[in-house]
């Protein structure tokens, strides 16, 4: 099960979250539902996602407690400005109907059209003013904690520099193949919490020999692996599923991946 981990802020957030990207808002609901019926308590979810109402529904449903649940959503990677970001955050929250959003992220340093680590103008003026926008949802209290996603160590420099309330977490593509440990130990050392989307990675990593010998050896699946990883890693993980078995295989991670093992999974790549 989750452990709760505190951001740079006090706030307390569950290291292992319920991820929505590509659940469709007709879906969303039961989806949620049932990731919190068998243990999760954190659930992301994402303008562009475009389930924020479904994923609302799941948690109202649910009867447990708004504070028990801990609701992520991001304002749109094509949003750069201060007025839209704004508007947008207020339309989260009318189709969340959660009375308030526990963390609120920029999508994505570039409008996705645009992305890439290294090359590319970077938006820097607009993000400032994107975060301006979620800065002041957190003062009226519609949000509680603030970051980025995607942003590279440049980017987050950018908003560090710039800000009024610090980020508490970067949201990175981590998985075996894909372990940016640069960035990771910038984000650590500047205080801002790592959450991995993606963990489980894609087809290669379920059908890679070297993955499943390792994943044999714990007697667990190769998704029970790559979850892990994450967590060892330091990072607060995001897995995703829509099969109810797999939620309940996705948090029975009750093992320990070796050091050794660790550091050949660091430097597998895809």
């Amino acid at each position: 099960m989750a452990k709760d981990i505190i951001l740079n802020n006090g706030y307390k957030i569950p290291d292992i979250g319920y991820g929505t990207w590509l659940i469709r808002n007709e879906d969303a609901k039961e989806c949620v539902l049932n990731a919190l019926k068998v243990g999760y308590r954190h659930i992301d979810s994402a303008q562009a996602y475009g389930n924020e109402e479904g994923v609302g529904k799941g948690i109202k449903e649910s009867g447990l407690p708004r504070e028990e649940i801990y609701i992520t959503s991001k304002v749109q990677a094509e949003i750069k400005d201060y007025k839209k970001a704004k508007d947008s955050i207020d339309e989260s929250l009318k189709k969340l109907d959660s009375g308030y959003i526990d963390l609120m992220l920029i999508h994505c340093p570039t409008p996705w059209r645009e992305y890439s680590y290294e090359v590319g103008y970077r938006y820097e003026k607009e993000n400032i003013e994107v975060y301006k926008a979620m800065e002041e949802a957190v003062d009226s209290g519609k949000i509680r904690s603030i970051g980025v996603s995607n942003f590279n160590i440049d980017d987050l420099k950018n908003i560090l520099n710039n800000c009024r309330i610090k980020p508490v977490v970067n949201q990175i593509q981590i998985h075996i193949g894909c372990t940016n440990i640069e960035l990771i130990d910038f984000c650590e050392s500047v205080g801002v919490k790592v959450e991995a989307y993606s963990p489980i990675g894609h087809g290669r990593i379920l059908e890679n020999k070297m993955i499943n010998d390792i994943a044999r050896k714990y007697n667990v699946s190769v998704p029970q692996l790559c979850i892990k990883y994450t967590l060892q890693l330091g990072t607060i993980t995001l897995p995703k599923a829509k099969s109810y078995n797999h939620m309940i295989e996705n948090l029975k991670l009750d093992f320990e991946i070796s050091s050794d093992d660790m550091e050949t999974l660091k430097k597998y790549s895809l």
